[in-house]
């Protein structure tokens, strides 16, 4: 039996389907949901990454900003200010977002330069280009 999943992000449904787990990196620590998991609520670490395993496909990995983990009725939400897929970030800008933010300075956004440079780190580390 799976659960039903959403990654969303105020522009977007970044992704939605059915998984066998979820991990996501929260300000308590990782959490691992699988079928069956009892209600939690979760603060996710900006800059970090959630991991989807489809039932039968590749793992997902998706870079996000901060924001909230849901798990209810098996079913997890997962909602973002800022979510990215990994197979859709563009290295060579992620790069460059690392090199800006860590020769110091606010990012385009407006965030802080830690912020940036965590964030940065993360969209590397979810298209698999290491930081």
């Amino acid at each position: 039996m799976a659960i039903k999943v959403a990654l969303v992000s105020p522009e977007r449904e970044v992704w939605s389907g059915e998984a066998e787990m979820v991990v996501a990196q929260t300000i308590e620590g990782e959490i691992g949901i699988r079928t069956g998991h009892a209600p939690v609520l979760g603060v996710l670490v900006d800059g970090s990454l959630v991991k989807i395993h489809p039932a039968g496909g590749d793992v997902i990995v998706a870079a996000v900003g901060s924001g909230f983990f849901s798990v209810a009725d098996n079913e997890v939400s997962v909602l973002a200010e800022q979510a990215e897929l990994g197979s859709e970030v563009d290295v060579s800008s992620a790069r460059e977002a690392l090199a800006a933010a860590q020769s110091g300075g606010d990012d385009v956004d407006g965030n802080p330069q830690a912020v940036a440079e965590r964030r940065a780190r993360a969209r590397l580390r979810a298209a698999g280009a290491e930081a």
